[in-house]
């Protein structure tokens, strides 16, 4: 508990404005794509049961617990990397280095399974609803982020050697729709066939 209070601290420190202006659509996307996905998990792991939460369709799959987890680990992580691209410089000049944003739309949603990095695994520490709950709390914390951000996000982007960088609103599609990828994938746990009822 120590540590996650710690983590926190952390990232609610980190909230702070810029001199410059997002463009209003641009972050007004985010912000509704921020608490829409964050209402929709809340939704899709409703009054589970012990038995639901801990399902897994076979040994390799996740649980819920183990996917809400999963996500929440991510939430902390989306949180550094913004922070990060905040603090280079603008650079409007990569804009034409990027590719669309249906590029990364498409991507996060495709029906390819996706491999995920180690440190992103669920270890277990977080049991059942407390899985939600600690998603719930950093992704506030993303969602006050977001809200003080007073700069032009496709200005902004991540220290990167590749050919199309992303910008911060490429980021942001990413995190919202990483959410919604995975509620498909919690749709998926509760239709098997051996689904706790």
């Amino acid at each position: 508990m120590k540590k996650i209070i710690f983590i926190i601290s952390i990232l609610t420190a980190s909230l702070s404005g810029f001199s410059q202006t997002t463009e209003s659509n641009d972050l007004k996307v985010v912000l509704e794509n921020l608490t829409r996905t964050k209402v929709d998990l809340i939704k899709a792991t409703e009054n589970l049961s012990t038995a639901q939460w801990n399902f897994k369709e076979s040994a390799e799959r996740w649980s819920i617990a183990e996917i809400v987890e999963h996500l929440s680990i991510w939430e902390i992580l989306w949180n550094k990397e913004l922070q990060v691209m905040t603090q280079n410089k603008p650079q409007p000049e990569l804009r034409a280095t990027c590719q669309p944003d249906s590029y990364y739309k498409e991507f996060i949603m495709e029906e390819k399974q996706h491999v995920s990095a180690d440190i992103t695994h669920p270890k277990g520490f977080i049991k059942d609803q407390n899985t939600i709950v600690w998603f719930t709390k950093f992704r506030d914390i993303n969602i006050k982020f977001a809200e003080n951000l007073k700069i032009d996000m496709r200005d902004y982007f991540e220290r990167t050697a590749t050919q199309n960088p992303r910008n911060m609103y490429n980021v942001y599609i990413y995190v919202s729709g990483h959410i919604d990828r995975h509620i498909r994938q919690i749709n998926k746990v509760k239709a098997h066939p051996n689904y706790p009822k």
